[in-house]
């Protein structure tokens, strides 16, 4: 026969079990964000404000609320506007002496079906263009429609110190398959592809305003 002994916690070993329950994952998952908490809170501003309105005029009431509708107008650009602005921005903003505006990933893709046709040359030029785009996207790097690609590896080198001999070499590659008519190859394009991929990945070490392409 079993017999259950009745637990009878103290209150501190009661505050452990309740503090060991409710930082379990789904109690985590249920909290709510910083934006659903300050929605709560304009939300129980505004219940009180026009609780409250009985003497209060009615233009100062509206002028409030419009205020408020202002303010949350600013941080959505704030918070989910702007980066995308800029990154538009920064796709409209051609490479080289050709005018192309096309984005990373238009810019990604192109090099991979490059490769998989095995034109090595076009494969290379592409996948350094991406590498460009994506220093300009994330507004590491300023360029002019004339800005060559050894400016543009010797500006990158500011935030990627450690990736400065790559950054030349990939710059190398780029002249010589779009300018001297070289052949490039398999080796050359995975070094490139690594080095963009890589960089794209890395946290600057320079988080300074984007460093000025000057043409070399």
């Amino acid at each position: 026969m079993r017999i259950e002994i009745p637990v009878d916690p103290d209150a501190e070993e009661a505050r452990r079990w309740l503090i060991d329950e409710l930082a379990k994952p789904e109690y985590r998952a249920a909290e709510p964000s910083w934006f659903d908490r300050l929605m709560q809170r304009i939300g129980e501003a505004l219940n009180e404000l026009f609780s409250g309105a009985g003497g209060v005029p009615q233009p100062f009431v509206i002028g409030i609320v419009v205020l408020i509708v202002v303010a949350l107008v600013v941080v959505g650009l704030l918070v989910f506007g702007l980066p995308r602005l800029r990154r538009r921005r920064a796709a409209q903003v051609p490479l080289f002496d050709d005018r192309d505006v096309r984005g990373l990933d238009e810019l990604r893709r192109a090099a991979e079906l490059a490769a998989q046709a095995g034109d090595w040359p076009l494969a290379i030029e592409e996948r350094f263009r991406a590498l460009a785009r994506g220093l300009v996207e994330r507004e590491l790097v300023r360029i002019h429609p004339g800005t060559t690609a050894h400016a543009i590896a010797t500006a990158a080198a500011t935030p990627f110190p450690d990736a400065s001999a790559a950054l030349q070499q990939g710059a190398r590659a780029f002249d010589e398959v779009r300018y001297l008519g070289r052949s490039g190859g398999v080796a050359e394009y995975e070094q490139l592809t690594e080095l963009e991929t890589r960089l794209a990945a890395t946290t600057p070490s320079e988080p300074a305003p984007a460093r000025p392409a000057v043409p070399v």
